[in-house]
């Protein structure tokens, strides 16, 4: 008897053990949430207890391994195009929701005048200056947009140094490969962070806001895991982490 209870009891935890791996949730999230997703994904399993598995790149790459099969279940963009791409082309199974707003920031290991700083930017000794690929890395697109509005890509256009995502471009800043870069707040909100750095939030009206999206994928249709954390990134308790890493929320 005692042997058919400890059987039981083994089997009913193989059984729940499987079904909390069922509910695991693997997201594509674009680079420039490689730290916000740490806290929320802690949260997350807190509350429900279903652990979240991120996989951090380019927006516009994990885009293209979406659509090539790789198995996730949310996409988290830096931007609406590449969620409304997915949702058009019938990858996911609803529209692309925007979670936050970005903010893009000019950050350096050097101190800078933060009132002439285009003027610093222009200056011989600011010899490298850092930006995410602006095909597929929306924080590069809109550090473009901004050197346009201010005059200054056709000047610095010989020293930008691009990295393949934004996450490359904090390496680059942090380890002062380059003397400045165009990077995201929640760089400098991060606080693993150990580097002391020196930093200016861009004007917003010198680039489109940067809409975060996220859409359910197909491949998370059927997964409960996956639609809970879907729904927990738009409550309150994820709205005040994104606050805290410097996005806007609604």
């Amino acid at each position: 008897m005692m042997l058919y209870k400890k059987g039981s009891l083994l089997l009913m935890l193989v059984a729940l053990s499987l079904i909390a791996m069922a509910q695991d949730v693997k997201i594509a999230a674009a680079a420039n949430l490689q730290s916000v997703i740490k806290p929320l994904a802690a949260e997350f399993k807190k509350q429900t207890g279903i652990t979240v598995t991120a996989i951090h790149g380019a927006s516009g790459k994990l885009t293209a391994q979406s659509m090539n099969g790789a198995p996730y279940d949310i996409f988290l963009s830096a931007d609406v195009a590449f969620t409304q791409t997915l949702y058009n082309k019938g990858y996911s199974i609803n529209k692309p929701m925007v979670y936050a707003l970005g903010s893009l920031i000019l950050c350096s290991q050097r101190p800078f005048d933060t009132k002439r700083w285009k003027k610093w930017l222009t200056d011989k000794s600011t010899q490298k200056i850092a930006i995410a690929n602006p095909s597929t890395a929306p924080y590069g697109k809109a550090a473009i947009q901004v050197l346009k509005a201010d005059a200054l890509l056709t000047t610095l256009k010989p020293r930008l140094v691009y990295g393949e995502s934004i996450a490359q471009v904090n390496t680059y800043i942090t380890t002062g490969v380059v003397s400045v870069g165009f990077t995201t707040e929640a760089l400098i909100r991060d606080p693993q962070l150990k580097t002391k750095l020196y930093w200016l939030k861009m004007d917003n009206n010198n680039y489109s806001p940067i809409k975060q999206a996220m859409v359910l994928l197909k491949a998370g249709k059927n997964k409960a895991g996956a639609q809970k954390f879907y729904e927990f990134l738009l409550s309150p308790a994820a709205k005040r982490i994104f606050k805290q890493y410097g996005y806007q929320v609604k």
